[in-house]
């Protein structure tokens, strides 16, 4: 655990990233994401994580440093000690967490070792157990969305502590220029028929069977529509058979897990959103990158992304009906589907470019390192 930090000309920062689970997810992209950008903002990056998987070598691939400690929302101490020591060998200047058992031990940690401590809220609740992290451990808090924002504030949180950083996407991965035919040829679709796709966890908390009670509404108005599931979890047996029971097994395709998604967008012709719970999804606005509008329910972060009528539609939280009925309308109009893809494009470019989130969050580490360096008795290098 020796460190072996570079002697360059400008001095660097090291931030230890902790992330709270460590499968393919939007947290997971969004830590995969800082581990890539943030050397260009001279920040190094090694990362925690809670066991071995595909994401932790993804960020070995990206020359990140990755440990592995057990976490819970209770730490035993031998994780305690374990990344104490850790921010002591590496000489961290500042922690950043991501999900509650992440965040209590970093706050933890942070106290310990007297250093600063950020975690980031992806959804649109604050769990108690951030509340509790910050509150007891006075960690400062990144939010994705307003109303995470607002609820933050409610619950006691200083606006001092408390930074709203939108999600980014890469433009320039994320793109409409991007070839089709791969992906439609896989799930043996035909070149022009349209196609709504959803991408995700197959989870309650992504909605995965009110995108299929969508599919079954539109597919009786608009039987040549096909559908499109991308994703895995615990979910998809009960899909499954969702799908043989309403008849749809010709009409929505199942894909299992595809990873490279900047490939899988711009096959489809509309993106469907349908989380029962949600911060500020990736998935939108990867999509819309890729020139897709969107069919979504308005929750969480969901509504600042989507400018209804122009990149999108949405309907209430839970209204798989208007869902499909906000499908049908764009499916039977398809040169707004284009003007709407081409404005989906621009509303990404214009405030949702990773570059932005990216440097946003530079900022707010060198700035809470700076004061943490010249704080009375502050050990922080």
């Amino acid at each position: 655990m020796s460190d072996n930090s570079e002697n360059g000309d400008e001095p660097l920062i090291h931030i230890l990233e902790i992330a709270g689970n460590a499968i393919v997810g939007g947290m997971e992209t969004y830590v995969h994401n800082l581990v890539c950008n943030l050397p260009e903002y001279g920040i190094k990056v090694t990362c925690l994580a809670p066991y071995e998987s595909a994401f932790t070598a993804g960020l070995r691939e990206q020359n990140s440093e990755v440990f592995i400690t057990e976490m819970a929302g209770d730490p035993p101490w031998r994780s305690i000690q374990f990344t104490v020591e850790l921010v002591r060998q590496k000489k961290i200047h500042a922690i950043h967490a991501h999900l509650p058992r992440a965040h209590i031990l970093g706050g933890l940690v942070g106290r310990l070792a007297n250093i600063p401590v950020v975690a980031t809220i992806h959804g649109m609740d604050l769990d108690l157990l951030d509340l509790g992290a910050y509150h007891t451990t006075g960690t400062h808090l990144i939010v994705v969305c307003q109303q995470a924002y607002a609820q933050a504030l409610i619950h006691g949180v200083n606006s001092s502590d408390l930074t709203l950083i939108h999600n980014g996407v890469d433009t320039g991965v994320y793109s409409p220029r991007r070839s089709w035919k791969d992906f439609r040829t896989a799930i043996q679709l035909p070149r022009d028929a349209p196609l709504v796709g959803f991408v995700g966890r197959l989870a309650w908390e992504k909605g995965p069977d009110d995108f299929i009670r969508a599919a079954e509404y539109v597919h009786a108005r608009l039987p040549d529509v096909h559908f499109v599931i991308v994703g895995e979890g615990p979910m998809e047996a009960e899909l499954r058979e969702m799908i043989v029971s309403s008849q749809l097994e010709n009409t929505v395709h199942m894909t299992g897990l595809m990873t490279e998604t900047w490939k899988i967008y711009p096959a489809f012709s509309l993106l469907a959103q349908t989380s029962r719970v949600e911060g500020m999804p990736l998935v939108l606005l990867e999509a819309m990158a890729c020139g897709i509008p969107v069919a979504a329910m308005g929750i969480g972060g969901v509504p600042e992304i989507v400018e209804v009528g122009s990149t999108g539609l949405l309907s209430a939280p839970g209204d798989w009906v208007g869902l499909g009925e906000a499908l049908v309308s764009l499916l039977n109009a398809p040169d707004r589907i284009s003007q709407m893809g081409r404005a989906a494009r621009e509303r990404v470019e214009r405030y949702f470019d990773l570059n932005q989130s990216i440097r946003l969050s530079a900022e707010l580490f060198h700035g809470l390192v700076k004061k943490a360096r010249v704080l009375p008795g502050s050990h922080a290098r």
